[in-house]
């Protein structure tokens, strides 16, 4: 597995709206592995990898963008004052560092009350996102030669291997990203061609709505439809076999439902029948909260489109550091190879 590229990926800043250096990156790394690409006025890239049939069309979404923050306000001290960019647990931010893209990237890091000032009842609560600040050293007049209201704020940390897998921040969804460009890679170099027309959109503001996938989606038009994201592995001490939806080393994930989509039965048993014909290692997802680009596909083309999603087991997700298996994601990539080239042999009647 190529870690240097994942590393490059997670590591590429990229908040809802924000998303010009993971797409800079993208745009890079699939050159020469599809037939054509364009970006949108959103900042979607849909890339082409034609088929043997143009027949009908299918499509894969993974998300570039990632949890972020906007700046909002710099008081006289040069603490920086921010809103969310999707969804944060409170708990996560303490002490972290960012980064604040402004006119160059600027160091900081998350800061509130310390605890040995709190009161006993403070102790036991979380702090509210709205008491954080962003602490950069420098003093207001300095700071705001680089940094405005409205520049966006990443977190910082860099890819780690440990044992059989990877931490980073923003595997949710960058690794999907990886997944979906080691996907096309994995075609192209094995001299086959989709069963139909490939479309394979990395897309924006996931994290805020599924905004950037509903307009691809409409723009292609898919017949079939594969999202990619993370999903929940909860095989930790404490959990129960019902509440683990997925367990890392248990294979690739294969979606059946979450909380804004049931995946087609029709996908499913597809995508069951070549993770079995390839010997993919796999496993069922059912995810209770959350949503992902799948829905868009299914639902943002007329008549609707036959969708699935092949889901990569993540624990600590939207945490200061998220983990994956190595294994896990070979497999997620074998997965989603397989079963674009394999479309034809489906069977889709009702």
């Amino acid at each position: 597995m190529d870690v240097s590229l994942l590393a490059r990926i997670c590591e590429a800043p990229g908040a809802p709206g924000f998303e010009k250096q993971i797409r800079n990156l993208v745009l890079k790394e699939i050159e020469g592995l599809v037939d054509e690409v364009r970006t949108d006025n959103m900042g979607n890239v849909i890339a082409l990898l034609k088929g043997e049939s143009s027949e009908k069309k299918s499509m894969a979404a993974a998300h570039m963008d990632e949890i972020g923050f906007i700046v909002t306000h710099i008081d006289d001290r040069g603490f920086v004052r921010f809103n969310t960019i999707g969804g944060f647990d409170p708990k996560t931010l303490t002490a972290q560092r960012v980064f604040i893209h402004g006119k160059k990237d600027i160091l900081g890091v998350l800061g509130s009350k310390p605890i040995h000032i709190m009161s006993p009842d403070e102790r036991t609560k979380n702090v509210p996102t709205k008491d954080y600040f962003i602490d950069t050293g420098m003093s207001k007049d300095e700071l705001q030669k680089f940094v405005s209201v409205g520049d966006s704020i990443t977190r910082y940390s860099d890819l780690k291997e440990m044992g059989e897998c990877v931490n980073a921040k923003s595997l949710d969804n960058r690794v999907s990203v990886f997944v979906l460009i080691e996907a096309l890679r994995a075609i192209k170099d094995s001299g086959k061609k989709p069963a139909y027309d490939f479309y394979a959109a990395f897309t924006v503001q996931e994290e805020v709505g599924l905004r950037g996938a509903n307009v691809a989606a409409l723009d292609v038009q898919p017949d079939f439809g594969f999202g990619l994201d993370t999903t929940i592995a909860y095989d930790i001490p404490g959990s129960t076999p019902q509440e683990q939806c997925t367990a890392l080393h248990a294979g690739a994930g294969i979606k059946l439902m979450d909380s804004s989509v049931i995946c087609d039965y029709r996908m499913v048993a597809y995508m069951k029948q070549v993770a079995e014909r390839n010997s993919i290692k796999w496993q069922p997802e059912i995810l209770a909260a959350g949503g992902t680009d799948t829905a868009s596909l299914q639902r943002m083309t007329p008549g609707g489109s036959i969708a699935g999603a092949v889901s990569i087991p993540t624990r600590h997700i939207h945490q200061s550091i998220e983990t994956a298996s190595k294994a896990d994601i070979q497999a997620c990539i074998d997965l989603l190879a397989a079963c674009v080239c394999e479309l034809d042999q489906g069977d889709w009647a009702l």
